[in-house]
């Protein structure tokens, strides 16, 4: 009976007789009003202390040692960084730890999508399962809200769902009819269909054959790292003791006067940065680490039984062009019956996710089978002219979905489809499971557990319309006044605001002039992407610790391509080293470390994988020889290999001067050896990868052949990026 009053109000609401007398955009934009205004009365309620500046990394750990806490949050993902949120707002003192750097887990490896999950509905339906229903319902309402409060780091896209079948072209309109209709007066946009030439138009490099039409609906989309930190930054303003890099080592208790049993009362915590060891009190500790649930609770109580049922879910990022800058593309069922999104994402593409258990590791890799099972459903839907090429891989990861059984379920092997909120005997309080999307209403329902729990003094749930960090003050066109007041480039002036929204304007003071006229400011970090180097220092005021911290989170630049963010790492290094004084031994274990994280965790490993995988080349005597000449003209001396000197010397014969680090490099990305010379073998082996496209577009093989080419000529040779692949 509930499931049928739910359906009947929103169908009302989305379509009956209040949308008839008032128009339903006009409705939507009376509510999105009459929010704000509400949203609005209820900020003017609450004291953010750090408004005007946050406290430093070490002020915070000095609040973390000295004041007795009302919440201690361990975790510092998007749930964990909610948690701290909601308690903050509720004028609750409010601490949160993190053993690594804010969102360097699960929370910034995700699919970037806002949305209540088409595949749930469908199953809500076919199973008339009402739970499932109600979470879709959830998320969606999550889903508006979070576009709300953060318009700066997200937006809604369009995704389409290509259709070869007749007969499954009114069966998936309707589901994302219902999907519409379930969302009410918080749908994004009305779907809608589309036919075969229209699908084409607007998705040119979708697969023709056999295409009988489209259907296009709403979700949101935005930067999960990013938002995690807006979230995790918001809660420091509103005053919580925000520590990243601060790992719980063992939980404090002491005895209940009245009952004697053991309570939790605290964390003992290490500064991982110093070793320092320290206590953090609390009345209410909440455990919300994400695949590491087990490991906190198991601090609490050695013999408590596993929840968490890891799954990781692998990511590529191929070039731009492999979809239109506006427009994604879902999979509804691949060859092995999961589903594959296919978006752009800052302006590349991205693709995934897969779904395979997993062991809980901090540090995830993604595997070679996973990336090629992506690049094969890829290829399922794309053009025959296309060609999916295993070497327009740019970067990949995996994160680790933590899929949680409900301790308190007759049947503990059964996945919880939602999440879970569990309270122990000596109360620890656990947030597990959940989505991105519903972050905040899993915080609002924790913290209501945890005040229940322990009779904690704390005001009613404020962040349903809160803005996060950034989202005051940012308009679309606020990218105009950048470029305008500042002298910044357009391109880079919509990335600063489209990722520090009202902030942009801290990070652009920030910006050195570059002595050209134009731009005037705003040194770019690499050439091809709109990272500059202020946005280094200002990561540092943003919590940045390491290298890692800001090729991954601060800016995207390690998950959009890692030979970029590889070449980046010596000048990023130096700035955070002038800023924070660190030694030379930093500064090396830094950019180790950081090279490291990319080699493994943003799959740099494969490039080297793709050159040394197999002996077998798949060149004729013909395509041999002709190599073989190539290689000679530049090893003159015929050694069997060259190195920067031989081609230096090349190009100068034709008037090409590059730059000494940039052609090391470029000779770097081939060195399988990484002996400081390219051998004829690894050159034909180069040649063969890319014949096979399992490298593309290296730049060594074109400035080769541009040069072997125009060495009678002596015209000139291009050698920009072209964006090679892992």
């Amino acid at each position: 009976m509930a499931f049928r009053k739910a359906v009947k109000r929103t169908a009302i609401v989305g379509g009956g007789a209040v949308a008839t007398v008032f128009g339903l955009s006009q409705l939507i934009e009376y509510r999105k009003k009459q929010a704000r205004l509400a949203h609005v009365a209820a900020e003017a309620q609450l004291k953010a202390p750090f408004a005007d500046e946050l406290p430093s990394r070490q002020g915070q750990l000095t609040r973390l040692k000295e004041t007795e806490f009302d919440v201690l949050v361990v975790g510092g993902g998007a749930t964990g960084a909610g948690c701290a949120l909601d308690a903050a707002t509720r004028n609750l003192k409010t601490a949160l730890v993190e053993r690594s750097d804010f969102s360097s887990g699960t929370s910034s490896r995700s699919t970037k999508l806002i949305h209540g999950g088409v595949r749930y509905l469908q199953k809500a339906i076919m199973k008339l399962d009402y739970e499932q229903y109600m979470m879709v319902k959830e998320a969606l309402h999550e889903r508006a809200n979070l576009l709300e409060i953060a318009p700066h780091l997200s937006a809604p896209l369009p995704i389409m769902l290509p259709v070869y079948k007749w007969w499954q072209l009114p069966y998936y309109w309707a589901g994302i009819k219902m999907y519409d209709l379930v969302a009410g007066i918080q749908c994004l946009k009305s779907s809608y269909m589309l036919s075969k030439t229209k699908a084409l138009e607007l998705f040119p490099m979708l697969k023709k054959d056999k295409l009988v039409g489209a259907i296009v609906y709403y979700d949101g989309q935005h930067n999960d790292a990013r938002m995690n930190l807006a979230i995790a930054l918001t809660a420091a303003r509103y005053g919580a003791a925000m520590a990243n890099y601060t790992e719980v080592v063992h939980l404090l208790k002491k005895k209940d006067p009245q009952t004697g049993a053991d309570k939790v009362c605290g964390a003992c915590c290490r500064d991982v940065l110093t070793g320092e060891e320290f206590d953090v009190k609390a009345k209410c500790v909440i455990n919300a680490t994400g695949p590491f649930t087990d490991s906190v609770r198991k601090m609490d109580n050695q013999e408590s039984a596993n929840i968490c049922q890891p799954s990781a879910g692998v990511h590529i990022v191929i070039p731009g062009y492999y979809s239109p800058d506006n427009m994604g593309l879902l999979d509804p069922a691949t060859s092995d019956g999961r589903v594959i999104f296919f978006l752009p994402w800052e302006k590349m593409t991205i693709a995934g996710t897969t779904d395979t258990p997993t062991s809980v590791t901090a540090h995830p890799i993604p595997g070679e089978d996973d990336i090629n099972f992506i690049l094969s459903e890829v290829r399922n839907y794309l053009s025959p002219d296309v060609e999916v090429r295993r070497g327009d891989v740019l970067a990949a990861w995996s994160g680790i979905r933590p899929l949680v059984t409900d301790p308190n379920s007759k049947d503990t092997q059964s996945i919880c489809r939602n999440h879970i909120v569990s309270l122990s005997n000596s109360g620890l309080v656990t947030i597990a499971g959940g989505k991105w999307t519903t972050y905040r209403s899993m915080a609002e329902e924790t913290l209501d557990a945890a005040v229940k729990a322990h009779t904690l003094p704390a005001e009613t749930c404020k962040t349903v319309g809160l803005m996060l960090e950034g989202a005051k003050g940012w308009t679309p066109t606020l990218y105009i006044r950048l470029v305008q007041d500042y002298g910044l480039e357009q391109e880079v002036a919509q990335h600063l605001a489209s990722t520090y929204g009202g902030k942009a304007y801290d990070v652009a003071k920030m910006a050195l002039v570059t002595g050209q006229r134009w731009p005037i400011v705003g040194k770019r970090l690499v050439s091809e992407f709109p990272y500059i180097e202020a946005e280094v220092l200002y990561a540092i005021k943003e919590y940045a610790c390491t290298a890692i911290d800001v090729i991954a989170r601060r800016t995207r630049l390690g998950f959009l391509n890692v030979q970029a963010a590889d070449e980046a790492l010596p000048r990023i290094v130096h700035i955070m080293a002038k800023e924070l004084g660190w030694s030379q031994e930093r500064k090396t274990a830094e950019l180790e470390a950081a090279k490291k994280f990319l080699y493994h965790e943003m799959g740099y490993r494969s490039r080297s994988e793709q050159l040394t995988k197999t002996s077998e080349m798949n060149l004729d005597n013909q395509e041999v020889a002709r190599y073989k000449k190539r290689f000679h003209k530049f090893d003159k001396e015929s050694k069997g290999f060259i190195t920067t000197v031989d081609v230096q010397q090349v190009l100068e014969s034709i008037n090409v001067h590059i730059d000494e680090n940039a052609l090391h490099e470029i000779l770097n990305e081939v060195d399988v050896n990484k002996n400081g010379q390219i051998e004829i073998g690894e050159f034909l082996q180069l040649m063969s990868a890319v014949k096979k496209g399992h490298v593309s577009d290296s730049r060594l093989a074109i400035l080769m052949k541009s040069a072997e080419e125009t060495l009678d000529k002596r015209g000139p040779v291009t050698v920009d990026r072209s964006g090679g692949g892992v």
